[in-house]
């Protein structure tokens, strides 16, 4: 039976090779993308430079300094990291510290996000980066309700079969939708891929579990009438400009919050998606996750400015300079140059919008719709007008046809008129006339 340290940063693998304990890894600051990075030299196993870049998370202008002056420490904390990895790997190889039959698949699994957290962070060698955002999805799923499932029944890592785990998807089938399962199984499954590549279990039996495709996703919409209600009862609100750009062009909640003056050229009256912010907790705690980058290439496009919105966009950048005159110091200058802040410079926060677009529809008495169902609308409302399914997959920065077609196939009911009205044309039509002529 091979054996399995207690603390996750035993398990992983380092992925460089230290020629001598006692010297520092070299390094150096570098900048890409107008941020400062520290440059680690490492080496893998042959030799070969294998560099590691680790992000300052601030920006070139006054920070260079800074970034030099933290170095050393940042050279000696890798170095001592990775000294602690390699002896751990090799104590992992020793028959010494408890064995796969004496760890609980709860424990394991808790051992498997401390090892995800530390890939979203940039400080394990040996795993594809993830992002912040997917560790807070994973955390939320352990917490509840995979962890609490198998608390009730307990299992150890090696003894787990395909039965206890189907035994916990068709509980939660009980309560939840098949597409929620299928979240679970991607967790667990994934969990399970990484212990088989520890030698902690020789084979993974989440594999022989077959989860069948789920109904594809519905999402609900406004009717054109239905939209111009709501134009009228968010006028002058906190998030009317939010809700606009988002009915108007089918944008993400994280790309309409993300949405930067420096991303719009009035001159040409055209903008671009291009940064992205959200929110999701990381450790008990809140975090705001800002990227210069979009869900995938597609995602980063190009629009054209609606006169009306140029209008309004202008009016309310001209409020927000006059509001940091007025607020002086008071100003929060952290998201300076955001479009979608309140009167003292704070971020209108994504969940404050979709908290606060429900309280609103409720109060003025408006059919109950999610705010992502927005994105829907705009959807609906171009298919609807006879937009072909490819333009709308650019409009909405889908990456695969398919998927749009996945969702808002059963949308198309202009173009299913058109071929009902050449129907009516070409083949009723001419019977019915032929069966007049026939009729005594």
């Amino acid at each position: 039976m091979n054996s399995i340290p207690q603390k996750e940063d035993q398990i992983s693998m380092p992925a460089v090779h230290l020629q001598e304990n006692s010297k520092l890894i070299s390094g150096h600051v570098a900048e890409k993308k107008g941020y400062l990075y520290w440059v680690l030299n490492l080496t893998d196993e042959n030799g070969k430079r294998k560099p590691k870049w680790i992000p300052t998370h601030k920006k070139v202008k006054g920070n260079k300094t800074w970034a030099n002056n933290m170095l050393p420490t940042i050279r000696k904390e890798w170095t001592e990291k990775l000294l602690q990895e390699a002896t751990a790997s090799q104590q992992s190889a020793s028959p010494s510290g408890p064995s796969s039959a004496e760890i609980s698949f709860v424990d394991f699994l808790y051992q498997w996000l401390e090892y995800k957290y530390k890939s979203a962070t940039g400080r394990v060698m040996d795993s594809k980066p993830i992002e912040l955002s997917t560790y807070s999805g994973y955390e939320q799923q352990l917490n509840n309700p995979i962890a609490p499932y198998f608390r009730e029944h307990p299992v150890a890592l090696c003894d787990l079969t395909k039965q206890d785990i189907l035994a916990f998807y068709e509980k939660e089938l009980e309560r939840v939708k098949p597409t929620t399962v299928k979240h679970y199984h991607a967790l667990i499954h994934g969990a399970l891929n990484y212990a088989v590549d520890k030698n902690l279990i020789p084979s993974n039996p989440a594999d022989r579990i077959i989860i069948s495709k789920p109904e594809p996703f519905k999402g609900d919409y406004y009717l054109d009438s239905e939209v111009l209600n709501l134009f009228e009862v968010i006028k002058g609100h906190k998030i009317e400009l939010v809700v606009l750009l988002t009915a108007f062009y089918g944008l993400r909640r994280s790309e309409v919050i993300g949405l930067k003056w420096s991303a719009f050229d009035f001159n040409h009256n055209c903008f671009s998606i291009r940064h992205t912010v959200t929110t999701c907790n990381v450790k008990g705690e809140r975090v705001t996750i800002k990227k210069d980058k979009a869900k995938n290439k597609s995602s980063l496009r190009t629009y054209p400015l609606i006169p009306f919105l140029k209008e309004r966009l202008l009016e309310t950048k001209k409020q927000q300079e006059e509001n940091r005159k007025l607020c002086g110091r008071s100003y929060n200058k952290e998201y300076l140059g955001y479009v979608c802040v309140d009167v003292i410079g704070n971020l209108i926060k994504p969940n404050y919008v979709s908290s606060t677009f429900g309280k609103l529809l409720a109060k003025n008495n408006l059919r109950h719709i999610r705010f992502h169902d927005l994105r829907h609308t705009c959807a609906s409302l171009l298919l609807a007008n006879g937009v072909p399914m490819e333009q709308v997959k650019e409009w909405l920065g889908h990456s695969e046809i398919s998927t749009t077609v996945d969702i808002y196939g059963h949308l198309q009911y202009a173009t299913k008129k058109q071929s009902a009205a050449a129907i009516e044309q070409d083949i009723v039509a001419p019977m019915l006339q032929n069966l007049s002529a026939v009729s005594p």
